[in-house]
Formats: structure tokens, sequence, C-alpha cells
């Protein structure tokens, strides 16, 4: 089967020939129907040799759907055919937050070596995905696998950071969601569908402002050095009760702190890698501050039905297998607006 591999630490990502998978007990043979092309991935490319976490060559892709092709000894409750999204953050099912549906903050997947496709295990962007579990599958009959497969990460993602500030999201208050790109684009739409909250959107170009619009941004703030002053003046200086941080990088989390008024909510999600320094007189009075990871498999559940509701989409630019590599350059260089989906089959 064709699959795109990062084989060599530095390199760009890469079509290649493989052998087909197979299902061992208790596993789910997937035919790719769609997967997901993501930020992580650049960061896991852009990783150096010291330190490096996972063995290459290693098949790319941690948001994935498709058709169930074949079943390993012992799995029930599907079939051939039936048409799944796939739950990413695997965990060992067993410690006390798999038992809760956390497999996201499972206590031992580190120590066992247990990783999410694309991220340490085969990942979806290849023609054929081989699933551990069932557990990690959710199904999606009635949806576009095209239009799902986001909704594994970069809805997932910003749906569990949202309903993390859920009681502070009342009538009258302010969330500001900065980076409108892939996660960014969805948290726009998770708050106005979720809550009463005036959204601010914050980019650095007037082309991802008009998305944060078209997706039901109330005000759209350019993400400059003047920007957590703009977002001062629009809550008459008392700033916003929730600022959520899909970059990560120094000048945003500046940006953020900034941004949130007293006993307010900053979640970091983008993955740049800043911090933001927590003590007294440092930020505003009782600010919480979080860097939350991936969701949970009941919020999977949950953000998937919201899409068979009509209530939030994602914006997709769509490659095939072939054009894998390409669509991987594009989101580099800032070109992807919204979220970039790779068809295997197309």
């Amino acid at each position: 089967m064709k699959a795109l591999q990062y084989r060599t630490i530095g390199s760009a990502p890469e079509v290649v020939t493989v052998p087909d998978p197979e299902p061992g007990p208790g596993e789910v043979l997937l035919k790719v129907t769609a997967a997901g092309v993501c930020h992580s991935d650049i960061a896991v490319m852009e990783w150096p040799a010291e330190g490096f976490p996972y063995q290459l060559p290693m098949t790319l892709g941690h948001e994935g759907a498709g058709t169930v092709a074949a079943l390993g000894a012992g799995v029930t409750g599907l079939a051939e055919g039936d048409p799944v999204a796939v739950y990413g953050p695997w965990g060992c099912g067993l410690c006390a937050k798999c038992a809760e549906g956390k497999e996201n903050y499972c206590l031992v997947a580190r120590e066992r070596g247990i990783n999410p496709p694309g991220l340490g295990a085969p990942g979806a962007m290849a023609e054929y995905l081989v699933v551990d579990s069932p557990r990690h599958l959710t199904p999606i009959d009635g949806l576009d696998p095209a239009e799902v497969v986001p909704l594994t990460d970069a809805g997932l993602t910003p749906y569990h950071a949202v309903k993390r500030s859920l009681h502070q999201l009342v009538p009258g208050s302010t969330a500001v969601v900065i980076g409108t790109g892939g996660l960014g684009h969805v948290a726009i739409q998770l708050l106005r569908v979720l809550t009463p909250a005036r959204v601010i959107a914050m980019d650095v170009s007037e082309e991802k402002l008009e998305l944060a619009r078209t997706v039901g941004a109330d005000e759209t703030v350019l993400s400059d050095a003047q920007a957590a002053g703009r977002v001062r003046e629009l809550t008459d200086g008392l700033g916003a009760q929730v600022v959520l941080d899909f970059v990560g990088a120094e000048p945003t989390v500046r940006t953020a702190a900034g941004s949130v008024g007293v006993e307010g909510d900053i979640t970091i999600v983008g993955i740049a890698g800043a911090g933001l320094p927590v003590g007294f007189g440092l930020l505003p009075f009782e600010v919480s501050v979080a860097a939350p990871y991936w969701g949970t498999r009941g919020e999977l559940i949950e953000v998937l039905d919201l899409a068979r509701a009509g209530a939030v989409s994602v914006h997709t630019e769509r490659f095939s297998l072939d054009e894998a590599p390409d669509a991987y350059a594009r989101l580099h260089e800032g070109r992807v607006n919204g979220r970039a989906v790779v068809l295997p089959g197309g």
C-alpha cells in the first residue's frame, strides 16, 4: 500500500510503498477514507535528532477516518464496511484515567510505549490503518469522512478546552481566541453554540480574520503588540473571562496574559513551547492557567453529535495521498486556510 512517511530527521515526508498491514487479535483494520494534516506533525518533523521520541520511518497522520476492512480475532460489535472515526490519544484502557474515558491522560501510556497513530504508531496517511482496539473507534454514519476527520483533533481539542471554562462563559462574558486556523476556527463555532459569550478572535492576517468572522466571531483583532490593549478597550478595561491560545508562542502567551481579567482562565492549547509565569502580581488576581491535551473518548462522541446537528463544521482543503507532501509544505508556509485533509482513495 501507499503511505506518507517521515523517514529521516530533517527531511520532508515521502509517499512510499509499504506492506499491507493485517490486524492482530483484538485489533481492527481500516481502509482509510480521510486523514487530517496537523501542525503537530510539523513540530515532530522539526524535532532535532537529539531526543527524538519516535522510531523512523513513521507513517504520519493522527487524525483518521475509514471503513472497517477486517477484524482481528475476538473483536465484536463492528462489521466490515462500518464507517468510523479514530480516537487518537490511545491509552492502556485500565488505569484510573482511562476508566473515566480520559485516555488522553493515561497514567502509564508513556512507560508502556503506547503511542497515538502517527505519533509513534503507524498513522492514517496510508491506504490502510490498524487500530489497536475497537474502543478507539466511533461511528460516523451519515457524515462525510473528509469533514469529520479534523474533528478528531481540531474539533476534540478545542471542545475539551472550551468545556473546561463553561462556568466562566455566562451572559455578558467575553472569550478571546488567539489563532483562528485549524483549531481556532472550530473553537469559535463551539463558543457560539455552547455559550452566550462574546467572542473576540485574533490572528496575524486579514484573510484568517475573515474566516473567523465567517464562522461567528463578534470582533476581530490583529495579533500584534497592541492586541491585548484592544481587548481591554472592548471589555471596558476589565479583560476577558477566558483566553484560548491556539498558538502557544512567546508573543501570544504574553497577549493572553494582557487580555485576561480577574479570576479568568487562560488555556494554552498551541504547542509552540512558550510558558507563562504564574505568581503574585504577574497576572490579574486568581487567574487559572492550564495546558490541556486532546480530549476524552466521550467528548469525541459529543463533538461528532454537534457535527450531525450542523452546529460545527471544518473549513477544509482536500488533497490526494500523492499530494500529501505538498499539503504539509503549504501548512508549514501558512498557506492552508482552515484544515488540510488527505483522501487516500481519491
